[in-house]
């Protein structure tokens, strides 16, 4: 749903929009298994977890996601994945972590709040890489940073 049409509204610690359901959560609106909180972020596992113990990290403040997200909330929800991620390593024991973020419909975004995903990886836990790497000349390399580079 594009922002024009959300309905603002205020959240303890932040702005909410209407129908938005991680500001449902932060609010206090939804039930979720909480397991961190701070002044600018809250962290719940996911419903629908890809392993045990599979955590979102938000902010507060409702953003869309990373390409408007003010820079002090990047910064909170980055802290906020770190403390989440050194928890999973410590009381489930897990081996690696993943992070994950999208931006956009055809990045796989389906909650229009920026969120971080925290998964915990565990030997043979059955995840494999969703994308395959496609080699690239040196040549390509070069237009493409020289485009960005713009």
């Amino acid at each position: 749903m594009p922002a024009s049409d959300r309905t603002p509204g205020s959240a303890a610690g932040g702005g909410e929009h209407g129908d938005c359901i991680f500001c449902a959560i932060v609010a206090g609106r939804l039930p979720a298994h909480k397991i961190a909180e701070d002044e600018q972020t809250v962290a719940f596992l996911d419903i629908n977890p890809w392993t045990r113990g599979h955590t979102l990290v938000v902010p507060r403040r409702h953003c869309e996601s990373v390409l408007d997200c003010p820079v002090d909330d990047l910064a909170a929800v980055a802290a906020a994945a770190q403390r989440v991620a050194q928890t999973l390593r410590k009381r489930l024991g897990c081996e690696g972590i993943n992070l994950l973020s999208a931006a956009g419909t055809v990045a796989w975004q389906s909650v229009f709040h920026f969120h971080v995903h925290v998964i915990p990886r565990y030997a043979n836990d059955g995840l494999e890489p969703p994308i395959h790497p496609h080699s690239a000349t040196s040549d390509e390399l070069a237009r493409v940073a020289e485009k960005l580079r713009g």
